[in-house]
Parts: structure tokens; sequence; C-alpha cells
């Protein structure tokens, strides 16, 4: 019986040891797509345990970030850097869908051709802040978002999708406890952030400002992100223990959870637990009936960036991440 035990205890630790060794062995990567020249850079994220939400005495905070909680978050990758005009062009004129990727083993075997595309802006749905390279796309849905998640993932045969509204919060604070990454001050916002004090009523382009510990760039500003979360504002106060890869799947069309802050707003939305609801004005001026799936166009504050989870969930899991 003695024997019988340790053996197992034996087997638990040896798989454990391995899962730890596995991550340790995990790294950031450059997702190349054949046809183009553009890369997307994904930084690791370990698994890890956060405090989520705003402690009492943190200045500005919101009603819907308490009660703050635990929170267990697994592995993943997250891009570097927000979405940009010049990749999410790529699914919108769909030229490079027949070029290829070498791809060995792949976490998705869907064919590009079978991915539904985003309709042609009708109008500058930057609002004349530009879509040059470098610039981070806006005024697209969160509809549009997942469906270039699901692209992307054909394309390259790996599994990207949006990241949770903790997966957020957990790469925005990377081990931090304060408001912001870098700390409580607000006079250091500038450093870091694109916002409405020193943004010129528009966004740049990304990277421009100093990362935080885990290397993601403009977690806090620039343009707001979108999130998979359906945003409800008491959320929190159901969470009384601790919760492991929460995530609110969404069930209505409004609203989403917003995530960041963006070059239009004050530093109290830039905060890493600041949360914000999407909101049906911001397609206010679209004058289609029904009104686009895929563009906004009173938002061009908020894009979005993608992750990459460590282990591929199962293919029909893959279909609730991107809101099939």
């Amino acid at each position: 019986m003695k024997s019988t035990y340790a053996y197992i205890l034996f087997l638990v630790l040896f798989a454990s040891f391995f899962s730890f060794s596995q991550e340790k062995e995990l790294k950031g990567y450059q997702q190349e797509l054949a046809g183009s020249n553009v890369i997307v850079d994904m930084i690791f994220i370990p698994k890890g345990r956060f405090v989520m939400g705003s402690p009492p005495n943190e200045a500005n905070r919101k009603v819907d970030e308490s009660p703050t909680h635990q929170v267990l978050i697994d592995a993943f990758w997250m891009s570097k850097y927000e979405v940009t005009w010049e990749l999410y062009n790529l699914f919108v004129n769909r030229t490079i869908d027949t070029v290829p990727n070498k791809i060995n083993n792949p976490d998705v075997k869907i064919q590009v051709d079978a991915i539904a595309g985003a309709t042609v802006p009708y109008v500058d749905m930057s609002l004349g802040m530009g879509t040059e390279a470098g610039l981070p796309v806006g005024n697209v849905t969160q509809h549009a978002a997942s469906a270039f998640c699901k692209w992307l993932s054909a394309k390259t045969g790996y599994f990207y999708r949006l990241p949770t509204e903790a997966e957020w919060e957990y790469a925005a604070r990377a081990g931090s406890k304060t408001a912001y990454h870098f700390g409580d001050d607000v006079a250091d916002l500038d450093d870091y952030a694109w916002h409405y004090k020193n943004s010129d009523n528009t966004y740049h382009e990304v990277g421009q400002k100093k990362p935080n510990a885990w290397g993601l760039h403009d977690m806090h500003g620039n343009v707001a992100e979108w999130t998979l979360d359906q945003y409800l504002p008491e959320v929190y106060q159901n969470r009384t223990s601790t919760m492991k890869n929460p995530w609110e799947h969404a069930t209505t069309a409004y609203p989403r959870t917003v995530r960041g802050g963006s070059y239009d707003d004050d530093a109290a939305w830039l905060r890493s637990a600041a949360r914000m609801p999407s909101m049906e004005k911001w397609k206010m001026r679209d004058p289609q009936f029904p009104k686009s799936k895929w563009w906004n166009t009173d938002a061009p504050f908020v894009g979005f960036r993608i992750v990459r989870q460590a282990s591929a969930p199962a293919p029909m899991e893959m279909k609730k991440y991107w809101n099939q």
C-alpha cells in the first residue's frame, strides 16, 4: 500500500515538475504571415496569481472595480503591441489568403477561405488620424476583432483570440499592485502612455512609450482594447473565493468590456483596474440599416491586441472564444 502511494506521489511530482520545466522553456516569438512583411511580436506571459480590481484607497477608483479578489491565470502569449492598421488590413483585403504558411502540427485546422471577411469601410474609419504602418487600428467592433483572430488562426495554424478581462489586467499589471504598472504617480504617466493631456487628440504609432515589466507597450492609453467579456458592473461582488481564468461569456451585444483607456481619456481611465463598457452610440453616425457588425463610426479610440493560450483548447471551445 505504501509503495503504491509513493508511486502515485512520484507521478504527481514528476508531472508538476515537467509542466513547470516546460513552461520555463516557453518564450516570446515572432509570428510571420506568409505573403507579407508584417510580423507580430508575441510576449510570453507566465502563469500566476494576482489581485484583480482596485483597493478602497486607490485614487479615482470606480465601484465596478470592487471588491478585490484573488485570480489564478494560466500561461499565454500576448501581442507586444496593439494590432495595427497594416496588420488588420491584411484581414480586410484578404490579399495573402492564398499564400500558405508553413505549419507544423497546427492547433487550428480551418481553411482560410472559410472565414467570413470584414466589409471594406465606406469612409475613413481613422477619422483623419491615419492608417499608416505602425498606427493602431480603431473603430473595429468586438465581433470584427474576434473574426480577425479566427482568420489569423486559420492563416497561421495557431489559436489566437482576444484576451479575457482577467488576462488583460494580469498582463497590464505585470506583477504590480499599483494604479498603473509603473506606480501610483500620475506625473510619470507621460513616459508610458498617450492620454488626453499629451496626445494632441490622436492616436500614435505603437511602441513609442516605455513598456511594462513584461515588455508590453501601450497597455495604458493610445487606444483602449477589447476584451472577450460581457461588461457586468457588479460581477466582482459574486467572486468570493479564488477564481481560475474567469471569463464572463458574452450573451448580448452590449455592453462588452474595454480596457486600458485611450488617447482621448483622462488618466483615471488608464489605470490597470479601470473598466469601460461599450456603447451603442459608438455607431451613431452609421447610416446603414442594420448598422455594420464590422465597423464602429464613432469609436476610433477603441482597438485591440491578441493572445494565444499556452495550451490550445478543443475545436468546440475555440468557437466559443471566437463568439460563434
